[in-house]
């Protein structure tokens, strides 16, 4: 609330000026970033409080904007009702996580005929305050899925410079892990190695849903089991049917069959094998440790990934 005053006027109109805005909580889109882990430690985001108006008709200031970098693939959630909010999809993509409070109206905006000296402003609203969950889920050209220990990492450290934990028990990897695949001619694709399933996972059995999410985010998926396995064609059915019950749609995804381990097997063996295997699909037989059509591999999967 302000009133013109100066040296030739005593008894001035109203020229109180609107305060600013406080400042947006922005997400922003980099594909530079792959992880949320800048973020990890940094609990409390809160942006800056608008200035006020002044006399003369000045506006206050505007809030600064605290704008948060997040990879592709960054989905916002509010963290009371768990309500999916907006995903982030494209290097640049600004969308407003949390809008802050609009700034007061001067005084100068309520004069009238019969008010020619309103002695009152509106003041500007509070900021918000609220919790926010970010998720990423991870974008690769190829998804591994198997039961643990099918050799999904194994195939990741061979194929890429990824280094996941590999060893003998079920659940040695926990998160997703990405690898970048060298390919003929200097092309690559993006390859995600993803915790073991069982069954019972879309109830959240084992890591459950922790995983299966980033399954979704995948363009084609590579199923993968050991060539030691009791029955092949019935764990490929138990894989299938996990992924059906958590969500449809990744039935529409393109697929393909490993056999790994495939270094224990002769050509007779292999032969028996395939009379097993899954008809509607394609399949290889490889072997990470001794390089067995690792490079066949790539071949096929490039030909799915950009048929």
């Amino acid at each position: 609330m302000h009133f013109h005053r100066d040296k030739n006027t005593a008894k001035g109109g109203p020229d109180g000026g609107d305060g600013g805005r406080g400042g947006h909580i922005i997400l922003r889109g980099n594909k530079q970033l792959w992880t949320l882990l800048h973020l990890k430690f940094r609990k409390h985001v809160i942006a800056d409080p608008g200035a006020n108006g002044e006399g003369g008709l000045r506006s206050g200031a505007d809030g600064h904007d605290d704008i948060l970098d997040v990879p592709l693939g960054t989905t916002a959630k509010d963290a009371e009702t768990g309500e999916f909010l907006f995903e982030i999809t494209e290097d640049g993509q600004e969308i407003i996580l949390l809008a802050g409070g609009r700034g007061g109206l001067g005084n100068h905006h309520f004069k009238s005929a019969s008010n020619q000296s309103p002695r009152h402003s509106q003041p500007g609203e509070p900021g918000k305050e609220e919790w926010k969950i970010l998720e990423l889920k991870v974008l690769a050209d190829v998804g591994l899925v198997g039961f643990p220990n099918a050799g999904k990492s194994t195939l990741l450290s061979v194929v890429s410079a990824a280094r996941p934990k590999i060893a003998n028990y079920a659940f040695t990897t926990l998160v997703p892990n990405l690898g970048i695949v060298e390919y003929r001619d200097f092309r690559s694709f993006v390859m995600a190695d993803i915790p073991g399933i069982i069954e019972g996972a879309h109830e959240g059995k084992g890591l459950g849903t922790r995983f299966l999410r980033h399954i979704e985010r995948n363009a084609m998926l590579l199923f993968m089991i050991p060539a030691d396995s009791k029955n092949i064609r019935e764990e490929y059915k138990v894989l299938l049917t996990e992924l059906e019950l958590y969500n449809p749609e990744l039935l529409h995804k393109k697929r393909m069959l490993a056999i790994t381990k495939s270094d224990m097997l002769d050509e007779e063996l292999m032969n028996e094998l395939r009379k097993e295997l899954p008809e509607e699909l394609d399949t290889i037989f490889i072997s990470s440790v001794t390089g067995y059509n690792i490079m066949q591999l790539k071949d096929m999967l490039w030909q799915k990934i950009n048929g």
